[in-house]
Parts: structure tokens; sequence; C-alpha cells
């Protein structure tokens, strides 16, 4: 069964629906694990407001995102959140 079919994205989400998944690398740690193109996609919009974020810019609506995106994950594809967002 394909994890694709079980996840779907919640109605607040607002970033890019990829058609692929991909290999992503922890920046801090180096190790990978494949997300499907859904999973690729929630982790693009909370890696690109946490960058935000960092930068000091995007106030509360960026938070809320990045807090929400988390939780999708922890949710959705907890395997992934503890090997790339933990």
């Amino acid at each position: 069964m394909s994890k694709t079919k079980e996840q779907k994205l919640p109605k607040w989400f607002d970033g890019q629906v990829y058609d692929e998944g991909s290999v992503v690398k922890n920046r801090f740690t180096g190790e990978e694990y494949e997300l499907n193109n859904i999973e690729l996609s929630m982790y693009d919009l909370v890696v690109g407001a946490n960058v935000i974020y960092e930068m000091g810019g995007g106030g509360p609506g960026i938070i809320k995102d990045l807090r929400r995106g988390l939780d999708w994950f922890r949710t959705h594809s907890p395997k992934a959140y503890m090997v790339l967002l933990d």
C-alpha cells in the first residue's frame, strides 16, 4: 500500500504540491530519508517557514505554519519527523 494514498495535505497548506518525492538529508546529522511527494511538499513548507523565522521575518503566520507542519509530520510520518526534523 502506498503512503501517498494514506496521506493528504491539510486545507491550510498553501505550498507547492510536488508530483514526485525525493531523498532528503538532515542538515545536522547527514541521515537520509526518502519522502513521498506529499511528505516532500510539507517538508519544504516547514523548512521554508523555519528559514524565514530564523531570519526574523514572516510574523505570526510563519510560526503558525511551522508548528502546524511539524505537527502534521509527527502524526502522518513520525519516522520521517524523527530523522529529519526532530
